[in-house]
This record gives C-alpha cells, sequence and structure tokens, in this order.
C-alpha cells in the first residue's frame, strides 16, 4: 500500500510539475495574450515579483536595489558571453596588441547592453580584431552597432550580399542601376535609365532607408564617372564575378555608397551570396555592356 501511495504521489508531483510547465509555456509562448507579455516583461525587468508577478510589498528603495541587481547579473552574463565568445575568434600564433584605454572602456560599457546571441557575436569579433590590430573599429562604429537592432543587422547583411566592389576598389557599392547620358540613345530611347530593381530580390526602398536612417549608407545617391566604350570593367560580389564593356562612351552607374560607419561593419557581417540577383544583374546588363 506504501509502495502504491508512493507511486501515486510521484504521478502527482509530475502531473503538477508538467502543469507548471506548460502554464510557464503559455504564458511565455508566442501566443501568450499581451497582458500576460507585459507581466512577463516586468518580472525581467524586476518591476515584479517573481512569484506571481504582482508588485512586491517591499519599500521603493528595496525594489529599486533588486531590479539594480537584475540588471547587473544580466550585463555580467552579457560580457562575459562575450568575452568567451572573442577568445574562440582570437588566434593564438599571432602577436597581440594592447588595447587603447578610453576605447577599451567605452567598448565594455556598451557590449554590456547587448542581450542577443546573434549580436554578441559581433562584439565579440569586434574585440578579437582589435587585440590582434587595434584601430581598425572606431567608436563611432560601437555605437552604430550598439544601436543596431537584428532586424536591421539581417537588412545589412542582405544588402552586402547584393553589393559589388568595381575594379580594385576596395569599398562595397550597393548598385542601383545605369543611365545614359548624351549620345544618339539619350534621344531615341524611351528609356535611359535602367533601375537595378533591388526590390525584386528582397531589398525594397524602405530597406535602403533603414540604412541610410541607422548611418550606414549615405542618404543620397551616387554616380561614376562616364565609362569608357569597350573598357573591361570587372564586377566582384562573394561567389560571382561579371566581366563587362561598355558599348557606348555614355553610360554610367549610379549606386548607394557605405559611410565609413557601413564599411567598417561591413567586414563583421558575413553576407549569403544572392546568386539570383547575380544572375538577374548580369542579363540586365547585356542591353548596353558586353559581358565577357
Amino acid at each position: 500500500m506504501a509502495d502504491k501511495h508512493s507511486t501515486q504521489s510521484e504521478e502527482h508531483s509530475t502531473t503538477s510539475a508538467s502543469s507548471q510547465s506548460v502554464t510557464k509555456s503559455n504564458e511565455s509562448g508566442p501566443k501568450a495574450s499581451a497582458r500576460k507579455k507585459a507581466l512577463l516583461l516586468g518580472r525581467v525587468l524586476g518591476l515584479a515579483s517573481e512569484e506571481d508577478y504582482r508588485p512586491s510589498n517591499a519599500s521603493i528603495a528595496e525594489r529599486a536595489e533588486f531590479r539594480l541587481r537584475k540588471n547587473l547579473s544580466q550585463h555580467q552574463l552579457n560580457l562575459e558571453t562575450i568575452f568567451a565568445l572573442a577568445l574562440t575568434y582570437t588566434p593564438s600564433d599571432v602577436t597581440g596588441e594592447d588595447l587603447d584605454p578610453d576605447w577599451s572602456y567605452q567598448f565594455f560599457q556598451m557590449a554590456e547592453q547587448i542581450n542577443t546571441r546573434r549580436m554578441q557575436d559581433l562584439w565579440a569579433r569586434i574585440l578579437a580584431s582589435e587585440i590582434v590590430k587595434p584601430g581598425k573599429f572606431s567608436l563611432r562604429t560601437l555605437a552604430t552597432l550598439k544601436q543596431l537592432t537584428q532586424r536591421e543587422a539581417q537588412v545589412l547583411e542582405k544588402a552586402l550580399g547584393m553589393s559589388i566592389k568595381m575594379n580594385t576598389e576596395s569599398r562595397y557599392k550597393l548598385l542601383s542601376g545605369y543611365r545614359i547620358q548624351g549620345g544618339f540613345q539619350q534621344y531615341f530611347r524611351k528609356v535611359t535609365n535602367v533601375n537595378v530593381g533591388l526590390s525584386k530580390f528582397g531589398l525594397p526602398y524602405s530597406s535602403v532607408l533603414t540604412l541610410v536612417d541607422a548611418g550606414i549608407l549615405h542618404g543620397s545617391e551616387f554616380e561614376t564617372g562616364i565609362l569608357d566604350k569597350g573598357a573591361k570593367i570587372q564586377l566582384s560580389m562573394l561567389d560571382y564575378q561579371i566581366s563587362i564593356r561598355p558599348k557606348t562612351n555614355n553610360l554610367l552607374f549610379s549606386y548607394y555608397r557605405f559611410t565609413p560607419v557601413g564599411d567598417e561593419l561591413s567586414q563583421l557581417v558575413h553576407p549569403k551570396a544572392d546568386n539570383d540577383y547575380a544572375k538577374a544583374l548580369t542579363a540586365l546588363l547585356k542591353k548596353d555592356f558586353n559581358v565577357d
């Protein structure tokens, strides 16, 4: 009888624990009510008690101290995670350098507030890179990166996957199109501005504006000089090369230019090559360029 009672008790305990687990899952799951989401946020921020989401009976000073402890614990966890990741990126066969004290202080002040793993990985790679070669990432870039959301990071990743380097240039350009300036074509063709069609490949103008607002792209388009007829131009993407030659002497590219901060951030992001876009770009250029 005792064994039976014990078994029933264990089953009840297991069922109860399972029930509590389901309840917590329902409270924090994607289908939880807005109120439960708000209450859960209050618990995370230390604005509600751990037990039942109701405001604590403790004094305001005690509640402030409780919230401060939670924040400090989270900040410590963030720093330890970033540091541990940085160690995996720091080579042992390369001579290291001392970090600038001011840069180091600002870095850790900002890094402690980075909570998501994906963004923590970016900060870890910055730290590892600076230990090997200081000065690659400015404090201005750190400030921009700190404000960067995961969505903005994904937009940057997409933009870099569609960007090109022209000939021997080291900086990326996001081509928006090309146009015809002068010559007979300008007068006899209905369309003299050819749009690359970034939106067709997942980068609408709203995403471009997102990068502009984040300080990653300049706000206005730039143009190359007039391209020489027959001159070979190498457009390099991540794993795709396009070799072209202008058919006339009146063609020029329009593009978005990355800011210095954008150039620095481009060293951190690992974009995926968009070969569908590259092939579509090649097909588009064939009308006014010879493609080798």
